[in-house]
């Protein structure tokens, strides 16, 4: 990666000395928050891309092995061999008791940062196909990161107050949703204890910092990436009887899925099919041979995205065959399998379990129960396929002013993946250690 910047992680971040465990859970944080807002933005100003966390994943692993876990570096393996696994576990073992997995991610975006901030990205690197682009912590898993660690560096001294094996995972790559698969494929739940919780929280662009919202059940949607390719017969733009055209063929098409979600599938079974991309034809005059359209499916429930996958299929060569295309030039579907994320289930009674601890650190009217996403994440992949209760809440990021604004005037606050993303440090931080270190203890009391 084309070093740009001087990357200021390369050594790590003194830790303050521990302090008596009985000092309540405000004043370790109060005492940690400074060096907290400095890490953040640290990190915030040295973001990597997916698959090259190289220093990133050594500055996690660092400071959670100052702070007595046991880590072990490069998990995860890829199927494509220049990748190279840049995950964390890093293992504290405090007597008998559940093992309880949190996890942050790690990897940054290919965006240009334009929030103006003083320690706002200027790096700059090489993506996979050879290509200089920006890169910004534009999902906020620096947020993520530091949070961790500040529950990392709590937890390490409040052993008196649980028991159990608490595994934390940086994990690489979930950006491009390969990466929690990437470490379970490392043998995760063979070389290292196999949770019997698994935790995580992620920031949200929508929320006033200093709160946390849950969706227990189906909280975020599955993802599935499609090519459907549709085949005709090309020719001269002056002769279109003597082609089959496969851009007109595309074009019915694409209106056709619009019926999957309208009068096929439940109202009630959230779903989405939509066409992100139609790719074909050369010039003006030239009907071309084929059209390929690039599909994402959101779903909530498996059987509902087989149903949708089947259904798209149908439609296709439905299509072609109203049109006279031959049977071997059908159209080809292809499901991407290496970019398709689970749904996210959050288990029910632990996530209320959950709520109910962080309402009660960090206030009731601050913990709300909110409603679930269509958008994706491969955290789901850690409960392998809801066998181990997970939990995923969101945590606030944004001033509570600038919330407020944005409701009365209705404009939209910059999203997630935004170059205008821009958390509030301090109080988001705050919240997201006091929420996670209490979920924490709660799972693992005496």
């Amino acid at each position: 990666m084309k070093k740009s910047l001087v990357i200021a992680f390369l050594v790590a971040i003194p830790l303050v000395a521990p302090v008596r465990a009985q000092q309540s859970l405000d004043a370790l944080i109060d005492r940690e928050i400074t060096q907290l807002v400095s890490t953040y933005k640290m990190l915030h100003a040295a973001p990597e891309l997916s698959h090259y966390e190289t220093k990133t994943s050594a500055f996690v692993a660092a400071q959670l092995r100052s702070l007595g876990f046991t880590v072990t570096e490069n998990v995860g393996k890829y199927d494509n061999p220049l990748w190279k696994g840049h995950g964390v576990v890093a293992i504290l073992k405090n007597g008998d008791g559940p093992t309880v997995l949190v996890r942050t991610d790690m990897d940054a975006l290919p965006v240009e940062e334009k929030t103006g901030l003083p320690y706002a990205s200027a790096v700059k690197t090489r993506n996979d196909a050879g290509q200089e682009v920006s890169v910004m912590h534009a999902c906020g898993h620096d947020i993520h990161m530091t949070s961790l660690l500040g529950t990392a560096k709590i937890l390490s001294e409040l052993k008196d107050q649980w028991r159990g094996t608490l595994v934390l995972i940086g994990q690489p790559a979930e950006e491009t949703v390969t990466g929690a698969r990437a470490m379970l494929a490392d043998d995760l739940y063979t070389r290292f204890p196999k949770p019997d919780f698994a935790l995580a929280l992620h920031d949200s662009a929508n929320d006033p910092a200093g709160t946390v919202t849950y969706c227990p059940g189906y909280a975020m949607a599955s993802s599935t990436s499609v090519d459907l390719v549709i085949r005709g017969l090309g020719g001269h733009g002056s002769q279109p009887q003597a082609t089959k055209d496969p851009v007109v063929m595309a074009s019915e098409v694409v209106l056709s899925l619009q019926t999957i979600i309208s009068r096929e599938n439940s109202p009630l079974d959230p779903a989405v099919v939509t066409v992100g991309s139609i790719h074909g034809g050369t010039k003006r005059n030239i009907i071309p041979d084929e059209v390929t359209l690039q599909l994402t499916i959101r779903t909530f429930r498996e059987e509902v995205r087989q149903r949708i996958l089947a259904s798209i299929e149908r439609i296709a060569k439905g299509v072609a065959l109203a049109a006279g295309v031959p049977e071997d030039r059908a159209p080809i579907m292809k499901v991407i399998e290496a970019e398709n994320a689970p749904s996210l289930y959050n288990d029910p009674a632990l996530t209320e379990r959950v709520a109910a601890a962080i309402g009660k650190a960090i206030g009731a009217d601050h913990t709300i129960k909110t409603q679930p996403l269509m958008a994706s994440e491969d955290f789901g992949r850690f409960s392998l396929d809801h066998q181990i209760p997970s939990c995923m809440f969101w945590l606030g990021a944004i001033e509570p002013t600038r919330v407020e604004a944005s409701k009365k005037s209705g404009k939209p606050l910059p999203s997630l993946h935004s170059s205008l993303f821009e958390p509030l440090p301090e109080p988001t931080l705050r919240t997201g250690v006091k929420a996670m270190t209490t979920a924490v203890l709660d799972l693992m009391k005496k």
